[in-house]
């Protein structure tokens, strides 16, 4: 865990980052992620249904901009009533909007009609998602970037898949680091093999959960967790078991660690605000120990828990469970 001290060090550093961000505007963000942006379709009560902007790359995005890092998610939407509340909920998250694209689509929409346990299906053939254009982002943006992420249901729907995958590689070539999160659904049970490959050989970052790993591969965790390494050695992984013991690989060591204790609300997000918590800790203060960039990462995931819905924990949120 963080002493306090450490913590007081990382709050300095993120207030200061935030600081600069709200007086003069940064002209690109540190942190991108580009992935899947959607609307989520609840089944309430019977025929009751109610909406919810989401999205896994979506919901990374702000996290990572609710503890202090100018950031944008990089993607398209429609024009249509569900598109207008993501646009404003990006605009709420502080997220560069010259990064998100507006095109005359219809959105993707995700249709849970059950929660316990989840069961879903997707509506989005020619969705909004698939027009995403790279070569419309802002000239010059790969020059800020620091790092950026990947992952969601967009790796498995094409053309996007395509349009992400050779994203990530060209942002590689830049010297940005490439963060992966799968983030399994059933569009991945059938030929996503060869873009899991693809995007764990290019990643310096992979997190995963338990439950990931054995949909993903069909195996046991141990045996699905080293196929996955043996995809790419140098990249360090994040492996999260909900309120089981969360692992941390890297090339040189293996840190085990548990999440905090909390009264759980809700657990959707969590993984998204572990993976951001991770990022900003990786991103903000790059000289500390591994242990201690797991233990924010845990404490992120374990904040987004103790609200309703996908939350984005701020700062305080996440040192208050690690002091």
């Amino acid at each position: 865990m963080h002493t306090p001290s450490a913590t007081s060090a990382i709050s300095t550093a993120a207030a200061a980052a935030s600081g600069a961000r709200s007086a003069v505007p940064c002209a690109f963000p540190h942190f991108v992620s580009a992935g899947d942006i959607l609307t989520d379709l609840v089944r309430t009560d019977g025929s009751h249904w109610r909406s919810h902007p989401g999205g896994a790359g979506w919901n990374v995005a702000r996290a990572v901009a609710a503890l202090g890092v100018p950031t944008a998610f990089a993607g398209s939407i429609g024009i249509d009533c569900f598109s207008d509340e993501l646009w404003r909920a990006s605009e709420a998250a502080a997220l560069d909007l010259r990064f998100l694209q507006r095109v005359e689509r219809a959105p993707l929409l995700a249709i849970v009609h059950e929660t316990h346990p989840p069961a879903y299906f997707f509506i989005g053939e020619a969705s909004a998602d698939l027009a995403f254009d790279p070569e419309s982002l802002p000239q010059g943006w790969m020059g800020a970037a620091r790092w950026a992420h990947f992952g969601g249901v967009s790796l498995a729907r094409a053309p996007l898949s395509a349009t992400l995958a050779t994203l990530a590689a060209d942002l590689r070539a830049h010297g940005v680091r490439i963060s992966f999160d799968p983030n399994y659904r059933n569009l991945m049970a059938h030929g996503y093999r060869p873009m899991l490959e693809t995007m764990a050989a290019l990643a310096d970052l992979i997190k995963v959960s338990d439950e990931d790993l054995r949909c993903l591969f069909g195996t046991d965790e141990d045996t699905a967790l080293e196929t996955l390494r043996a995809m790419n050695r140098e990249a360090t992984v994040l492996v999260t078991r909900g309120a089981g013991p969360a692992t941390l690989i890297t090339p040189t060591e293996t840190i085990a660690a548990m999440p905090p204790r909390v009264e759980v609300v809700d657990t959707v997000g969590a993984g998204d605000a572990s993976i951001g918590g991770l990022l900003f800790s990786l991103m903000q203060r790059p000289e500390r120990a591994w242990r201690d960039h797991l233990a924010f990462a845990l404490a992120s995931g374990g904040a987004a828990c103790r609200h309703a819905g996908a939350h984005s924990p701020t700062l305080d949120e996440v040192v208050a469970l690690l002091q």
